[in-house]
């Protein structure tokens, strides 16, 4: 069977613990956490963090108790965080990549959501790539649009990335990409066109989470994604009991298509990341 690395979204800008009690917000729930989504499978987590008030932060000191908790309780496990911008001050959002985290998500273009414009201008972009490139740090490039695989090109072509960026599609997010299956055929054929050495997964939001995850299996990517940041829910009468089980949700569905959870140091290889 071959491996395919399941990413954990493990807390994220939204959600709070009103909508789903599960959802950790303290860097200490966090961890714990990750350590079950780890156990069941997971081997790259995505971090964002939050104040003690639930809203998001961009304070590195809190980032920083995250990973350390993870490198001593997940050996090995990638560490993401994020550089998202939903309530967060766009010059603060690059503040724990001194951290050297071993990816960082990176917007390469702006948006609709919901209730804003996600805001990522070219200047913003140039300078979250440059401070990952000056920390070693490997981006995970967020899809939202066609147009953001070219502002991807353009960041290898002034030498702020390498050819191999991971790429993850992010689809069903209400004003922005549906989730749709020919849109992602779309997408991919021209990820494969234009960055032909990228490794890619997409994220489906909500209740699109499961089917995205098929789509993405179906199609031989390189990693799926699961959380409660994307999906705090079973079924709809069911809230998710915990980013483990979300996790083992996953693995299932890899295990349905012939593949299996990539270890820790597979991931790494995978993604092109040095070992932990």
């Amino acid at each position: 069977m071959e491996p395919v690395v399941i990413a954990v979204a493990i807390t994220g800008s939204v959600p709070r613990k009103a909508d789903n009690p599960a959802v950790p917000t303290s860097p200490a729930e966090q961890v714990e956490s990750t350590h079950a989504a780890f156990e069941a499978g997971a081997s790259l987590v995505h971090i964002h963090v939050r104040n003690p008030d639930e809203s998001p932060s961009s304070d590195p000191a809190l980032f920083a108790q995250v990973q350390e908790g993870v490198r001593r309780h997940c050996p090995g496990m990638i560490v993401q965080f994020s550089t998202g911008g939903r309530g967060r001050d766009p010059s603060q959002r690059g503040n724990a990549l001194d951290l050297r985290p071993d990816m960082a998500s990176l917007s390469t273009g702006s948006v609709n959501f919901p209730t804003i414009v996600y805001e990522n201008s070219a200047a913003l972009v140039t300078d979250l790539a440059t401070r990952m490139r000056d920390n070693g740090v490997r981006p995970e490039i967020e899809v939202f649009d066609l147009s953001h695989i070219h502002g991807a090109r353009r960041l290898v072509e002034v030498g702020l990335m390498d050819e191999r960026p991971h790429v993850q599609f992010v689809m069903g997010v209400k004003n922005a990409m549906p989730a749709e299956e020919h849109l992602l055929d779309l997408l991919l054929g021209e990820l494969r066109r234009v960055l032909p050495k990228a490794t890619w997964t997409a994220a489906g939001i909500g209740a699109n989470q499961a089917r995205v995850m098929e789509w993405v299996l179906a199609r031989g990517a390189d990693g799926v994604r699961t959380g409660l940041e994307d999906n705090i829910r079973v079924t709809r009468d069911r809230l998710a009991a915990s980013n483990a089980e979300l996790v083992q949700m996953a693995a299932e569905a890899a295990s349905r298509h012939g593949r299996r959870s990539a270890g820790p140091e597979e991931a790494r290889r995978m993604l092109g990341i040095g070992p932990g």
